[in-house]
């Protein structure tokens, strides 16, 4: 099966079951993720909850069937190995791109959409603890 279509098929299960644009409530320690605005707030709840989840741990609704699983966000290992460079690559080109898995789909038109890539980059960042 085309790693797309499964992307697409999994995409599909989660739009139903995404919630608002809100902030989690702080766990523990941590801080409040980053509350989005506009584009960037529809992309996260339609596109990356499906894998990553709400609260960016990589187990949203979609998570469960794929392999490898989806990145949790709130790694501090992981947070520290990553420039803000890679994830912007990373959510422009998609997984493939940065051989991690093909089912991150790529988001080419945020390209022309700075400010809205800026916003997702800064939300993955704050799940970092």
């Amino acid at each position: 099966m085309e790693s797309w279509f499964v992307a697409g098929a999994l995409l599909a299960l989660g739009l139903g079951a995404c919630g608002g644009k809100q902030a989690d409530e702080p766990v523990g320690n941590k801080r409040a993720p980053l509350t989005l605005s506009g584009e960037a707030a529809q992309r996260w709840d339609s596109l990356c909850v499906t894998c990553h989840g709400k609260t960016g741990q990589g187990d949203g609704p979609g998570a469960a069937a794929l392999k490898p699983k989806p990145r949790s966000f709130s790694d501090g290992a992981w947070q520290a190995s990553v420039t803000d460079e890679h994830l912007r690559k990373v959510i422009i080109e998609g997984g493939q791109a940065v051989k991690l898995s093909p089912l991150m789909p790529p988001n080419g038109d945020l390209r022309n959409k700075p400010e809205v890539l800026e916003q997702l980059v800064k939300k993955v960042r704050s799940f970092a603890p």
